[in-house]
């Protein structure tokens, strides 16, 4: 007996089913195993979404830089050492190609290519060429600066890139999620930064299935279990349990927001912080009560958020505040990055409260990651075994989403089939 494998199946042609009259919301799994699937997100959503470079404090002077693969592609982002300003540049010499920031991150006043030593200022001009002499005039250096994407902007001091020159500007594209952003923003007093260090690893699963994980509540109490044990062992309450609710946002960008019942070193103390944190948290819970308001003010302090701004980029707030993007390079692969990000100036005990929520919860090998990494590669596993054709993904369509619904998701998956097949007839052999 044979048949074809979930990889080179035939693909249907809605990857993503939703019935409003039946209350049913299906995506077909070939979404998550085929290449040619792979291939197409690849040009049309990381090719025409607006992506998550880095945040201004990552190169706060000027020389500054960091470079990192975005949407797939080789960039580097720096802080001019003349203009000050924020530039984002393709890695990539105008020469012959050869990468021309070869370091993570550092300070630099020029980036030199290793292979034939054109020099390039952190502006991004030519300003160095051997034997410059040998081209005669015929070498433009004004034309032959570092290329930058079609565009690139920033919103409270997260920067973004678009390989489309023709994508909706930023502030329109973030939609709801900017009232997210400024809630983790103005929650650390309106200043914060990313800490040096970062999570880097991987999963044998697609990407898709993180950007679910990232938003959905409904696992939280069956897969982490054992971290809820822990808070209680510490004398955490979980009085109440979680609750909340799942929101779309708008553009595909989605959140899960509900009270946070864990310790959190914002504004909200508890036993477990010890005495010397708790006159420096009640003053900064002062201060986010005089200039927002006690209800802002809660929420910043006493909720928690997962936010997902599509597509690939997941703000954890809650026991700390995680910026998480991931890239997938082949259907049941993905590569995943976190950062830190802390109100700048932070008292030490809290800065060191945090960094440990980071690890222990968020970490690589923390509690929640490698459970939820587990639960992914289980679910690839399944998928390339075949029988079942779609996913479902109905929860909560009949009642107000809660955040152990899926309404966040659904959020995310209108907008992806939007972007995979809204151009039928031009790219009718896409898929």
């Amino acid at each position: 007996m044979s048949g074809a494998s979930p990889r080179t199946s035939p693909v249907p042609s809605r990857l993503v089913d939703e019935d409003l009259e039946r209350r049913r919301f299906r995506v077909h799994r070939s979404s998550m195993t085929n290449q040619q699937v792979f291939k197409t997100e690849r040009e049309r959503i990381f090719g025409h979404s607006w992506l998550y470079v880095g945040h201004e404090s990552e190169v706060r002077n000027p020389g500054d830089y960091v470079r990192r693969p975005v949407g797939g592609r080789p960039v580097f982002m720096a802080r001019g050492a003349k203009s000050g300003k924020i530039g984002v540049f393709h890695n990539s010499c105008t020469h012959r190609g050869a990468a021309v920031c070869r370091k993570d991150s550092g300070n630099a006043q020029t980036f030199q290519c290793f292979y034939h030593a054109w020099t390039f200022d952190t502006e991004g001009n030519l300003v160095g060429v051997p034997d410059r002499g040998a081209y005669g005039g015929g070498l433009d250096m004004s034309e032959l600066g570092l290329a930058r994407p079609p565009r690139v902007d920033s919103y409270r001091g997260f920067v973004f890139l678009s390989y489309d020159p023709e994508i909706m500007d930023l502030p329109a594209y973030l939609a709801g999620a900017k009232e997210y952003i400024d809630l983790v923003v103005d929650g650390a007093s309106g200043a914060v930064e990313i800490l040096k260090g970062t999570h880097e690893y991987g999963m044998e699963a697609n990407w898709k299935l993180l950007v679910e994980n990232s938003i959905d509540g409904y696992h939280a109490l069956a897969v982490h279990a054992t971290y809820f044990q822990y808070l209680a062992a510490l004398g955490t309450s979980l009085e109440g349990g979680i609750t909340g609710v799942g929101r779309s946002l708008g553009n595909g960008h989605a959140v899960v927001e509900g009270d946070a019942p864990w310790g959190r070193p914002i504004a909200n103390w508890e036993p477990s912080f010890g005495e010397d944190a708790r006159g420096e948290i009640e003053r900064i819970r002062a201060g986010l009560v005089d200039r927002h308001g006690e209800e802002q003010a809660y929420r910043m302090a006493n909720t928690s958020r997962n936010l997902l701004i599509y597509p690939n980029l997941i703000i954890n707030d809650i026991m700390a505040v995680t910026v998480r993007t991931f890239m997938p390079v082949a259907p049941g692969r993905t590569e995943i990055t976190a950062w830190q990000l802390a109100p700048e100036n932070e008292m030490p005990l809290l800065r060191e409260r945090r960094l440990d929520n980071f690890l222990t919860f968020l970490g690589p090998g923390g509690f929640a990651t490698p459970d939820d990494l587990e639960a992914l590669e289980s679910c690839q596993t399944g998928f390339d075994s075949g029988g079942v054709e779609w996913n479902d993904v109905s929860r909560g369509m009949a009642r107000s989403p809660k955040d152990t619904d899926e309404e966040q998701m659904r959020a995310f998956w209108r907008r992806w089939a939007e972007q995979m097949h809204g151009d039928r007839d031009e790219h009718e052999e896409a898929l």
